[in-house]
């Protein structure tokens, strides 16, 4: 790979950006960035497009304003205000780390990576993405939309393409003064050619299909926690009625949803934790 290739790449990438950037709510533009916007925008947008995450990240800033703020709230409120996005245990973990947060690092998001990685729901990409998006920390890092942008100018018609051979040039194009509005950039453009050309990513080794969702255990288990965010409490025949599904099954993902956490059985009563 020349480096005129790889510049005419970052040139290529930067322009598209200047015409057609999103102006998306956690972005800072030319403020300061919010480290909470940003921690809330990442554990929210985790297996969610973006255009389902707006408007609910607004309602969900509205009632929790601030990691304090969120820390303080019970954990129910916090899966109610976020019904409508799935993965509830997301729900839990930035709760947890809202209040980990607080408690440990004085209310501001570690910079450290081994410090970010002990934080609830926050794994190896999204501790570089918060360090890239929060302090302007120059990582390497990767998703669905950096993944294709790279696919399609590196490997064109390449199958099966391991993120290992992406990372050296991920490393050699990232803007090291400003990985920030590099990174930003590069999500929109890769955004752009999915919606322009097709997803590039399924050429990558590390694609997988998602399982059907109609009828899968993980409906139920949201249609359970759906309800029960709008009731005080509710009996299994009750929640029964609600999922419009077969007592056995809904029983066993109560049983899970006890277990994992979500709710609690009182004398044959359910409720949000």
């Amino acid at each position: 790979m020349s480096l005129v290739t790889l510049r005419a790449f970052q040139k290529e990438v930067y322009g598209y950006y200047k015409k057609e950037g999103r102006t998306l709510p956690w972005r800072p533009g030319t403020k300061k960035p919010d480290p909470y916007k940003i921690f809330v925008s990442e554990i929210m947008l985790q297996q969610t497009q973006v255009d389902r995450v707006i408007p609910k990240f607004a309602l969900f800033l509205k009632q929790f304003p601030s990691f304090r703020a969120l820390a303080a709230a019970s954990q129910a409120d916090v899966i109610r205000s976020w019904q409508g996005l799935g993965y509830n245990r997301r729900a839990i973990n930035l709760h947890r780390s809202a209040g980990q947060i607080v408690q440990e690092h004085k209310g501001h998001v570690p910079k450290d990576t081994e410090a970010l990685l002990t934080l609830p729901g926050v794994g190896p990409y999204t501790a570089s993405a918060l360090r890239a998006f929060i302090y302007n920390i120059p990582d390497v890092l990767i998703e669905t939309n950096v993944r294709s942008a790279y696919l399609r100018a590196f490997f064109p018609g390449d199958e099966k393409v391991s993120d290992r051979e992406l990372f050296p040039l991920i490393a050699k194009t990232i803007d090291t003064k400003n990985p920030r509005e590099w990174y930003y950039a590069l999500m929109d453009y890769g955004a752009m050619q999915k919606r322009t050309i097709g997803n590039e990513s399924r050429r990558s080794a590390h694609y997988s299909k998602q399982s059907v969702f109609k009828g899968s255990a993980r409906q139920i288990r949201g249609r359970i926690v759906a309800a029960l965010s709008k009731h005080a409490s509710m009996t299994t025949v009750e929640l029964v009625r609600a999922c419009a599904t077969p007592k056995a099954r809904v029983e066993k993902e109560i049983t899970r949803l006890i277990a994992e956490g979500f709710i609690v059985n009182t004398k044959g009563y359910f409720s949000l934790r």
